[in-house]
């Protein structure tokens, strides 16, 4: 039996192996990821210039797209490398740190959004003490908090993966080093290290789930009370957006890895890795920022001064 050490490198089948499929995977891919880059960079870079979006709910916006950022990065250039030069090829220290910033940081994002939902709760329940309430240092604190979580999740999970042996194959059917595709090539006993990672991936998804549907569930009460047709509108569209956006992050993640290894399929796991590695990162400063008035008129004064 070889030692897990003496594994030098990993190959990641990818997406696909129809070459007719690479250059307009790689084409769409390099797409996704320039609007990923310009829409979180851009509305970071937009909030830090603009004194008006100095609020606590533009400051998790901007947490969240610098994760976006990050965690598409993690991820996106890998797999444009694979398609464009054919290279499957990844060492075994780049698995396990694609491994543990991807997780670290999907895992900051998850109660990131769960900030977001008590933020929403009190700015829509409880506005007269909003600035009360969602101070600088609450803010600060719950963000901080977030990153320390997502941080610390990541490096149980990937010292557990990477301390079990590898002694059949190395080859990930994967597009990146997931923990579910590296760790099913483990000829050890990977009982715990499935039965931990489920354990705490659930903990971690009910929990800001849970803040998420009780901010929502409240919001949504208060605005069935709301005498004007307008505001009553307005904020059910604001809160449509984010529900869509989280239900698409925690469905594809529900659906990755709270299910048991037998029943895994990789091309299917690929596939709903897609949403939240790529897609959702590009959409979020859309669904949260792009289509939010202050956003846009931030835009437009800072087009015009320049």
């Amino acid at each position: 039996m070889k030692n897990s050490t003496e594994v030098t490198e990993f190959i990641l089948l990818g997406l696909t192996d129809d070459p007719h499929l690479q250059i307009p995977l790689f084409i769409m891919f390099t797409l996704i990821y320039l609007i990923t880059l310009v829409g979180n960079l851009g509305m970071i870079l937009l909030i830090l210039l603009d004194s008006h979006l100095h609020t606590p709910m533009y400051f998790f916006l901007c947490n969240l797209s610098l994760v976006d950022f990050c965690y598409s990065t993690a991820v996106t250039p890998t797999v444009m490398a694979g398609l464009l030069l054919n290279d499957k090829v990844i060492s075994y220290n780049a698995c396990a740190a694609q491994m543990f910033f991807f997780g670290a940081l999907a895992t900051v994002e998850n109660f990131l959004l769960a900030s977001m939902a008590y933020d929403r709760f009190v700015a829509v329940c409880k506005p007269l003490h909003y600035m009360t309430t969602m101070t600088t240092g609450r803010c600060a604190f719950l963000a901080t908090v977030s990153y320390i979580c997502g941080f610390l999740n990541a490096s149980i999970h990937a010292a557990d993966t990477f301390s079990l042996s590898f002694c059949r194959s190395n080859v990930v059917h994967h597009f990146f080093c997931d923990f579910p595709a590296v760790m099913v090539l483990s000829c050890s006993d990977r009982h715990v290290s499935e039965l931990v990672l489920v354990s705490v991936v659930s903990f971690n998804i009910f929990f800001a789930l849970l803040v998420i549907l009780i901010s929502y569930t409240l919001i949504f009460i208060t605005i069935l009370k709301m005498p004007s047709s307008s505001g009553y509108q307005k904020a059910l569209s604001t809160c449509a957006s984010h529900f869509v956006a989280v239900s698409i992050f925690y469905g594809t993640i529900i659906f990755m890895y709270l299910q048991p290894s037998s029943s895994h399929s990789m091309d299917t796991d690929k596939m709903s890795s897609v949403f939240y590695t790529m897609i959702i990162p590009m959409l979020n400063p859309i669904v949260y920022s792009l289509r939010n008035k202050e956003v846009k008129t931030a835009f437009m004064k800072l087009f015009l001064e320049s």
